[in-house]
C-alpha cells in the first residue's frame, strides 16, 4: 500500500514511528506537509499538488494535523477524501473534535460523563456563570488552547471573576468547568484504535501543578483501566467519529469524566510508558480498513 502521513515535521517522534511501522510492514510511506499542498477544486477530477507535482496513487492517509493549522489541514484531508483516498480520521471528525464546545455537546447528548461546564462569550453576569458550574474552585479555559495553554485554575469565586473578566477583555469564548479535586492533578490518556482501547497511561502533574500535560513536566506511568473507563473512552472516540484518538479521562467521585478527545494524539508518551507498539497497531488497522472510497463522508460537511 501507499500511505501518506500528513505532518509538517518528519522529525517528530509520532511521524517517525508511523513511517518506521509502515515500512516494516512492507508499505510505501511518504510524509507530506499539508501546508505545502495546493489543490484544484473540480467536480470531475479533484487533485492535490505538492512541490510542483501531482500527488496520486495513495491508498490511505494518516492525518497528523496540529491545532494551529486545523482549517487548512482539514481542507487537505477533505480533498483526499474527494479523491477516494481512505483517511484514518475523517476531516469532519477532526474538525468536530477540535471544537471543544461542540465536542462536549455531542458527548453530553450521548450520556458520556463530563465535568459540569459553563460556556460564555461575553457576559456581564459573571457570578451567575460561576454558580452554573458549581462555584470555585473552577477550571477556566480558552476554547482555542492546547497542551495546557490558556487553562487557569481559580480557587475562589473572586479569582474566577477576575480571570473571566480578563478573558472577556480579549473577546474570547470561555469554558468554565468544575475542578475534579479527587483526581489529584492526574488524568488518564486512553489511546483508541478502531473502537478499542489499545493502551492507557496515567499522567501525573508535577508538584503544585493541576495540569498533567507531559509537555508541562507531567510524568507518565502504566495504568489499569476499569471496564467503565475502557467503555467510556471507546464510546467517546466513536461519538466523535474518530478511528484513532487520545481520550483524556479524570477519575471523579461519580465515575470517569471525559476532558478531551484528541484527533492527533502523540505516540511518544504512550509508547514509552506502556512499551506497546501503537504505531504498528495503527498500520494494521489501515490494512484492514483502507479501500477506495471507504471514507464515509466523501469530503462532505
Amino acid at each position: 500500500m501507499k500511505i501518506g502521513v500528513l505532518s509538517g515535521n518528519p522529525e517528530l517522534y509520532s511521524t517517525r514511528r508511523l513511517v518506521e511501522a509502515g515500512k516494516k510492514r512492507g508499505h510505501e510511506i511518504r510524509v507530506v506537509d499539508p501546508l505545502r499542498c495546493y489543490m484544484t477544486i473540480a467536480s470531475q477530477r479533484p487533485t492535490i499538488h505538492y512541490r510542483g507535482e501531482e500527488l496520486s496513487g495513495f491508498d490511505a492517509i494518516i492525518p497528523r494535523i496540529g491545532a494551529s493549522i486545523t482549517f487548512y489541514g482539514t481542507a487537505v484531508v477533505r480533498q483526499f477524501e474527494m479523491m477516494g483516498v481512505y483517511s484514518v480520521n475523517e476531516s469532519v471528525a477532526i474538525s468536530r473534535s477540535r471544537d471543544k464546545l461542540r465536542s462536549l455537546q455531542l458527548l453530553a447528548r450521548r450520556g458520556i460523563g463530563l465535568p459540569v461546564t459553563g460556556f460564555a462569550h461575553s457576559t456581564q453576569y459573571t457570578q451567575d456563570l460561576i454558580s452554573l458550574a458549581g462555584g470555585a474552585p473552577l477550571v477556566i479555559k480558552l476554547l482555542e488552547g492546547t497542551q495546557g495553554i490558556g487553562v487557569v485554575l481559580a480557587e475562589t469565586d473572586k479569582a474566577a471573576e477576575s480571570v473571566i473578566e480578563a478573558f472577556r477583555g480579549l473577546k474570547e469564548n470561555i469554558l468554565v468547568q468544575e475542578f475534579i479535586k479527587e483526581a489529584q492533578g492526574a488524568d488518564i490518556r486512553c489511546f483508541v484504535v478502531g473502537e478499542k482501547v489499545v493502551a492507557a497511561m496515567k499522567r501525573q502533574g508535577k508538584e503544585g501543578e493541576f495540569r498533567s500535560n507531559l509537555h508541562r513536566g507531567g510524568k507518565a506511568s502504566v495504568v489499569r483501566l476499569t471496564p467503565e473507563e475502557r467503555s467510556t473512552a471507546a464510546r467517546a472516540a466513536r461519538i466523535m467519529g474518530l478511528n484513532v484518538a487520545g481520550v483524556d479521562l479524570l477519575r471523579s467521585n461519580h465515575g470517569p469524566v471525559v476532558m478531551e478527545v484528541n484527533s492527533s494524539p502523540g505516540l511518544e508518551g504512550i509508547e514509552t510508558a506502556t512499551d506497546k507498539d501503537v504505531a504498528d497497531l495503527i498500520i494494521q488497522f489501515i490494512e484492514k480498513q483502507a479501500k477506495p472510497g471507504r471514507t464515509r463522508t466523501r469530503g462532505q460537511g
